[in-house]
């Protein structure tokens, strides 16, 4: 009985099995030469070969489209509404116009390189109103754009037309003058940017005002946060181009990759989850939504409980995954900031003890800190949604910042009225003070503040007063920086003038990098009692400074007496040797404690009892001191005037510094 004829129906079945196992090429290369080697006779051998290359098609269109896939999660990056357009006009047209409203420019517009034509142009424009600006085409390395482009770097000109760190040609310079415009901000389009490597330069987004103006980093930041939206949505249009291609092709193939379609259609409804998750987040700041909204909608997307933490390791909100609020954990704010220095310098999140972290950043700047706690390891779509949170929640926490400026630069304008004249109009000050969320009839702590970078220290003010639970504005004033602060309720006023003035010394001290001084008085209430307030702390504050107790915090009844003593005095070292000075020299050289005797005995109201139980010495001895005193002082030492102007260099050795021996 003769043997079966081969039949090709194995080795297809094979090629079937190879393509859901996602075998290399060269075993499905491998089959055609099988069903050779086993006699399947010719007409069926075509068959498998034509299988075979169908099949090496079919693998290769699957790849392409997984490689595809991935370049989709670039979605994730077009700001607020934008996620939900997919024609790129309306997204570059949105950013632009995204771009000239939150900086508030007259005009914004994008450049983009024409490969064909060797030159670049106009792609978009929003608040133009010149035809020949918006036709402008320019060669390469030409005007702004050109060195933007060229250094990959963010570039600002206060007035285009005078500045000579660029080309000037005379197309631009031409385009420019019909379109009026001075000022402009140029910021690169930048893809694969990464430390240590600039990336590809894709085009410039600009933002363009018809007077001078100087550009504020945060400012430059917000740009170059959505020159990455725009740069993303160029690059995920076309892929998302190539990727309905590749879909198109897939749905030719054969139906029994119906398993390999399945996985395509669940790595797509995750794309999906993570697109509309991006586009809640977003819709959170467009509404006006806080830290907490953006922290409770990222810790139900993703079922963890989610903190978020200042530069400094301390938490602005913490929720549970059903929206409940959550105590912060005893996480050690060190171990907190160098963890998120370390999700800076790489670009992405972190997964150190259990927890997720990820850096908010604006360029280069650490905003805050998002943690994801009790979570093991996160699946690509989950993490970069964790880290989309991340570029959300910087969003926020910038236009949280410059409308924080805004605001405290309008009431720091009613402050100086206030300090300047507060007797002109109290009343209207008052209506003013309303009227911009500030009730001076409620009780307020007063705190001028100055240290050698007053620069540093005006936008360092801001930055603690926008970076914590305190209430209060900030105002430049008179080469000081002044700071009102609210009391809470009176039955709970909260710290004192002089722990508020040392809690501030401490951390503006820390944002400045240099030594800050405060002096602090209050509370007072009303516009003249604190333009009164503000004049006791300025001479508790010359009074801190003629005492040498730089880079400290104190208030007025700390000082007391001497405060007002000292609020325009000149030099204390020079009073306290002139009139302790035998004293001092005589402790010094024998190791006495002729200074400390007389300062006990001023102390005890002129009693040698309670003076030499001050001392811990017999009052014998205590006589010997008082008759050495008299030999270096005079007879007179213990006369009214002259005692009056000993207890006065006492106390003032005492807090210059200086010890009692």
């Amino acid at each position: 009985m003769s043997a079966p004829t081969p039949s090709a129906a194995p080795h297809l079945r094979l090629l079937l099995d190879l393509l859901v196992e996602d075998a290399p090429a060269e075993a499905l290369g491998a089959v055609s030469s099988q069903a050779r080697a086993a006699g399947v006779p010719a007409g069926e051998l075509a068959e498998v070969e034509a299988a075979t290359a169908t099949a090496l098609r079919i693998r290769g269109a699957l790849r392409q489209h997984r490689r595809r896939e991935l370049q989709l999660t670039a979605l994730f990056d077009t700001a607020g509404d934008l996620a939900a357009s997919r024609d790129l006009d309306d997204v570059l047209k949105a950013i632009v116009r995204r771009a000239r409203m939150l900086l508030g420019t007259d005009t914004a517009y994008l450049t983009l390189p024409d490969e064909e034509a060797g030159d670049t142009y106009m792609r978009v424009t929003d608040g133009s109103v010149s035809v020949l600006f918006q036709r402008l085409r320019l060669e390469l390395g030409e005007g702004l754009g050109g060195l933007v482009a060229q250094t990959a770097s963010p570039y600002a000109t206060p007035d285009y037309r005078t500045d000579d760190r660029f080309r000037h040609t005379r197309n631009i310079n031409a385009g420019v003058l019909d379109e009026g415009l001075v000022a402009i901000l140029g910021v690169p389009l930048l893809l694969g940017s990464s430390r240590g490597g600039t990336g590809k330069v894709i085009g410039v987004l600009f933002a363009a005002d018809r007077a001078s103006r100087v550009f504020s980093p945060d400012e430059v930041a917000l740009l170059c946060s959505l020159a990455a939206h725009a740069a993303i949505a160029i690059d995920t249009a076309r892929a998302l181009a190539d990727t309905r291609s590749a879909l198109a092709d897939l749905a030719e193939a054969n139906a029994e990759l119906a398993e390999a379609n399945a996985a395509v259609r669940e790595h797509s409804a995750a794309m999906q989850r993570a697109e509309e998750a991006h586009d809640r987040l977003t819709d959170l700041v467009l509404r006006g939504g806080d830290v907490k909204d953006v922290a409770a909608a990222v810790a139900g997307l993703l079922d963890s409980p989610l903190t978020i933490h200042d530069p400094g390791g301390r938490p602005l909100a913490a929720v549970r995954p059903d929206g409940a609020g959550l105590a912060a954990d005893s996480m050690d704010a060190g171990w907190l900031v160098e963890t998120a220095e370390e999700s800076r310098t790489g670009a992405r999140a972190v997964h150190r003890d259990g927890r997720w972290i990820c850096a908010v950043l604006a360029g280069q700047e650490l905003l805050a800190s998002l943690v994801l706690h009790q979570r093991g390891r996160l699946d690509d779509s989950d993490r970069r949604l964790f880290e989309r949170a991340a570029v959300v929640t910087g969003l926020l926490l910038l236009l949280r910042r410059t409308v924080a400026e805004t605001e405290n630069r309008i009431r720091g304008e009613l402050i100086s009225d206030l300090l300047t004249d507060a007797d002109r109009d109290p009343a209207g000050l008052a209506e003013r003070g309303r009227r911009l969320g500030i009730d001076l009839d409620r009780p307020h702590l007063l705190l001028v503040a100055e240290a050698g970078a007053r620069e540093k220290l005006c936008a360092a003010a801001l930055r603690y007063l926008f970076g914590g639970d305190i209430r209060g504005v900030s105002a430049e004033h008179a080469g000081t920086v002044v700071l009102l602060i609210g009391c809470e309720a009176e039955a709970d006023p909260g710290p004192d003038a002089g722990d508020a003035a040392r809690a501030a010394a401490a951390q503006l001290g820390q944002l400045v990098q240099a030594p800050v001084t405060v002096a602090a008085t209050g509370p007072a209430r009303g516009p003249r009692q604190l333009a009164a307030a503000y004049a006791e702390a300025a001479r508790c504050l010359r009074a801190m400074r003629v005492l040498g107790r730089t880079g400290e915090g104190a208030c007025v009844d700390e000082l007391g007496f001497l405060g007002v003593v000292l609020g325009n005095a000149q030099d204390v070292d020079g009073f306290v040797t002139a009139t302790l000075g035998p004293l001092l020299r005589y402790d010094a050289q024998r190791g006495t404690h002729l200074v400390r005797t007389l300062s006990a005995y001023f102390g005890s109201g002129g009693s040698l009892i309670r003076a030499k139980d001050e001392l811990h010495v017999h009052v014998n001895t205590v006589v010997q001191r008082l008759d050495r005193i008299q030999v270096l002082l005079g007879r007179d030492w213990n006369e009214p005037d002259r005692a009056l102007e000993l207890q006065l260099a006492l106390r003032l050795n005492l807090l210059s510094g200086g010890q009692e021996r």
